[in-house]
């Protein structure tokens, strides 16, 4: 006895979504790239071509934002470019060769039996617990495990990133996660200490910038550019407030100074060697007697009359 069931069609046929979608993909995705995503599984069934302009017309977006919503899922690896259209990834393949692919993942119950200690075994159901109400999905567990052997992150640092992703962000967003590990590392963090001390630094650059922007009536975010000055106003040149508040004050000579401006006069500074506040006010000095004994000396030259030649250049009687 043979027993079928009865294929639906038309209308009343359905498409399958994964829950994996919906845990790992649904969330950091756009509202567009979701309504674009759910529309070429509903394509993908029967094999139907993509025509970006139908699908453009169908779901009332522009060509460009259908476009840019396929290279979208292209990157996440939902879908395969191929010479005569795409391939629309099994999510479940994808999630089993995650999980079970040998020396670059590894499952949940595997993490727990090789882990390398029970330190890192009690870290990892922490944030299970913590951030996850102990409902983490296996994907997780994958990340977090190759996290802790690209980075060398300890359990402590690891807790850490979670806590303060999500303090951040108000959820659990893999992708920022990523980007701040990935910015604790190039700082050589490891440890909780080392983690300890870059926020103790990011903190002591941080005031110093609201002092900056307070100094000069500031009162936006600064640019990249502006930040890198300061960086290396502070991280190269190693100067403190004190010496930055004098070069701030140079722009009495120039109107509409910028950081451009500020950054030439330390960059001098810098080069000629003077690293303190003192050094600087008795640099400052000698640039002002300087002037003032130019001009006395030019007083005196139109008092005798003496000649052109006699003075060829008043700038260069003092050295600098």
């Amino acid at each position: 006895m043979k027993i079928e069931a009865k294929e639906d069609f038309g209308l009343f046929s359905s498409t399958d979504i994964p829950d994996v979608f919906f845990s790992e993909y649904l969330g950091l995705a756009s509202g567009d790239a979701v309504k674009v995503y759910l529309y070429l599984s509903f394509l993908s069934k029967n094999g139907k071509d993509i025509n970006i302009n139908e699908v453009s017309k169908i779901l009332s977006l522009s060509y460009d934002v259908v476009n840019q919503s396929i290279k979208y899922w292209e990157e996440q690896g939902l879908l395969i470019k191929k010479p005569d259209g795409y391939v629309l990834v099994n999510l479940k393949e994808l999630l089993l060769g995650k999980l079970y692919s040998p020396k670059v993942t590894s499952n949940p119950e595997d993490i727990e039996k090789n882990a390398k200690n029970k330190t890192r075994t009690i870290c990892i159901k922490s944030i299970n617990d913590q951030f996850f109400s102990g409902t983490m999905n296996p994907t997780w567990y994958t990340d977090i495990d190759l996290w802790f052997e690209k980075y060398g992150f300890d359990e402590q640092v690891m807790l850490a990133l979670f806590s303060y992703c999500t303090e951040k962000t108000g959820n659990i967003n893999r992708n920022y996660i990523q980007a701040v590990a990935d910015g604790w590392s190039k700082s050589k963090i490891k440890t909780f200490e080392e983690l300890d001390q870059y926020f103790s630094k990011q903190e002591k650059i941080n005031a110093l910038k609201k002092e900056i922007t307070n100094k000069l009536g500031i009162f936006r975010p600064l640019t990249a550019f502006e930040d890198e000055y300061i960086l290396k106003w502070t991280e190269e040149y190693g100067y403190n407030m004190d010496i930055i508040e004098l070069a701030l004050k140079r722009s009495v000579f120039k109107s509409n100074a910028g950081f451009k401006y500020y950054d030439g006069i330390l960059n001098d500074w810098y080069a000629k060697g003077l690293t303190t506040k003192e050094q600087v006010e008795a640099h400052l000095s000698s640039i002002t007697e300087k002037k003032t004994r130019t001009k006395q000396v030019q007083t005196m030259a139109k008092q005798y009359e003496f000649t052109q030649s006699t003075f060829d250049s008043f700038e260069n009687l003092y050295d600098n």
